[in-house]
């Protein structure tokens, strides 16, 4: 999919006519649609459930990170301009796609499909990987019960938590993709010029890879990820209040290193939570699916809210519907946190009941009264 998704990259370059575009961003999104709850699901299969968020944001912050270098990127690349006949922005999608197919293809060889595939661990390290990953819930007890059934698949979409998870992702996506895709200008109708628009949109970028990676080693060191996800939410509803609030450009301007970061570190959170309290593999793998499609509706919403339904320089109705997302995002992650401990508190008195997971039917997953849900 990643090798896929850069080969269709290139060919934006050269698109001259809109029915091509059109043709490209179909296939752009089909091949790049599986790659993040891929991703995500991958890394589920490798790391114990107290381990995974870190993993994740890594990843995550890569493009908060790929959002810092972009604005730099961008102004350099955008000087191309002639190169070749092209102009400067069909270089960018060019040269984009070049580096996605050199990373797909150097997966392709490097990456192993499961621990026990992977060529650079040794025999003693994948058994105890298995039975690490075994005794937290990741891997079922019974191979069989991590084979693909569609009675999994509809059961994640029967369960209260991934429904609460989904709502919080499609808040989210909205927030997050009209930054990504609109910062620059938010900036620019600050007073910047177009090249200092895309400077100036470094910064925030940068301190969300930061938050990122201090707030998910935190919540892993203490297993707290809803209260990880509504701390966020709450820096992104001051940042987005100051946004509303001043009529001065540089606070305005600074309210973006609030609402940037809270917005984009909580993305890492929300897919290890709902990947965290999925199980077995199917279900995992269909919540994690279902988070996504969540994510990216949000995200065609907020072309829409950004466009043409909020004019600059204020874009004072989608910012205030962005403020509304993040409290229903805190309220999203507090709703589930008091579901997911009365389970816990219900499944610890099974358990006293139960001498040991032989007296339990099998393949419940994360219904088992052994699964334990992370907080």
């Amino acid at each position: 999919m990643l090798t896929l998704w850069g080969i269709v990259t290139i060919f934006q370059g050269f698109i001259t006519t809109y029915a091509g575009l059109v043709i490209c961003r179909f296939f752009l999104g089909l091949f790049e649609g599986g790659l993040l709850p891929g991703l995500a699901l991958y890394l589920a299969s490798f790391y114990p459930r107290q381990k995974l968020q870190f993993r994740i944001s890594v990843f995550f912050a890569s493009s908060s990170l790929a959002g810092a270098f972009s604005g730099l990127l961008a102004t350099a690349i955008i000087r191309m301009e002639g190169v070749g006949g092209k102009h400067g922005w069909a270089w960018i999608f060019i040269l984009e796609g070049v580096f996605t197919v050199f990373c797909g293809i150097a997966s392709f060889f490097l990456m192993s499909a499961t621990p026990d595939t992977a060529s650079f661990l040794t025999q003693d390290e994948k058994e105890f990987i298995d039975f690490e990953l075994r005794r937290d819930g990741v891997r079922a007890q019974k191979s069989s019960d991590d084979e693909f059934s569609w009675a999994e698949v509809r059961k994640a979409f029967r369960q209260p938590h991934m429904l609460i998870m989904a709502i919080a992702g499609f808040l989210n996506g909205s927030t997050l993709f009209g930054l990504a895709y609109f910062l620059p200008t938010i900036v620019a109708s600050l007073g910047y010029t177009a090249n200092q628009a895309q400077l100036m949109s470094v910064p925030p970028f940068a301190v969300s890879f930061v938050l990122s990676i201090i707030t998910s080693f935190l919540s892993d060191l203490y297993g707290r990820r809803g209260w990880t996800i509504s701390f966020l939410a709450v820096i992104s509803i001051v940042g987005f209040g100051m946004f509303l609030g001043s009529e001065d450009s540089q606070v305005r301007y600074g309210s973006l290193f609030l609402l940037l970061p809270g917005t984009y570190c909580a993305a890492p959170p929300l897919s290890a939570w709902i990947a965290n309290n999925a199980a077995p593999h199917v279900r995992r793998a269909t919540a994690l699916a279902f988070l996504t499609t969540m994510t990216n509706s949000g995200g065609i919403l907020s072309t829409w809210l950004l466009g043409s339904l909020s004019a600059a320089p204020k874009y004072t109705k989608a910012s205030v519907t962005f403020l509304i997302f993040q409290v229903g995002i805190l309220v999203c992650a507090q709703l589930n946190l008091g579901y997911l401990m009365m389970r816990n508190s219900e499944k610890a008195v099974i358990r006293q009941s139960l001498l040991d997971r032989n007296e339990e039917q099998g393949g419940l997953g994360d219904e088992s009264a052994w699964f334990e849900y992370k907080l």
